[in-house]
């Protein structure tokens, strides 16, 4: 089973123990932290991806890092480190996202750009995606300066690879292939 399959059943079935003990708002706000606190961190996710770094080391982490989270989240990362896929909690996390904001008719567009989205290019690029998905959508505007310039934008199962490092390795695969 792909990882990604693994991440979005996991994410369902967080979603549904939420939805039963009415803890949506607080999982998801947890789930965002989560999310950000990842991305942000490239030890961390050294740290999850590390075969050498014991699994309870990793929850103690985890657990200490999240502290005041909600149950159900601390249950998610336990089980995650106990089942040996703790490289997957941003997926997971994601996933759960994507899944809490359709239940609430809402998309999340996801769009990475090398410097933060003014308000003006915000707004173009909620009238273009409104063209795409009929769905209301909020922008989460994440920073990457390795992508140089352009974006990346992901809606859903949707993603579109507008950035400079994209088409620069695009080209370098032709050159290598024509030679």
């Amino acid at each position: 089973m792909s990882e990604s399959r693994a991440a979005l059943r996991y994410a369902k079935a967080i979603l549904d123990m939420a939805k039963e003990n009415k803890a949506l708002v607080a999982v998801e706000k947890d789930m965002r932290s989560i999310v950000a606190t990842i991305s942000d961190s490239k030890e961390l996710k050294d740290v999850l991806a590390s075969p050498v770094v014991s699994g309870a080391s990793k929850k103690n982490a985890l657990l200490e890092i999240f502290k005041g989270c909600d149950s159900i989240t601390e249950g998610t990362i336990s089980m995650l480190v106990d089942n040996k896929r703790v490289g997957m909690l941003n997926e997971v996390a994601l996933k759960y996202i994507i899944l809490n904001e359709q239940l609430k008719g809402k998309g999340v567009a996801y769009v990475t750009t090398a410097v933060p989205l003014d308000a003006a290019t915000e707004k173009k690029v909620l009238k273009h995606i409104a063209t795409i998905t009929s769905d209301e959508v909020t922008i989460e505007n994440k920073i990457d300066e390795s992508i140089i310039g352009g974006f990346i934008l992901r809606v859903g199962d949707l993603q579109y690879d507008a950035s400079v490092s994209n088409k620069l390795n695009n080209l370098k695969r032709e050159f290598s292939n024509s030679l």
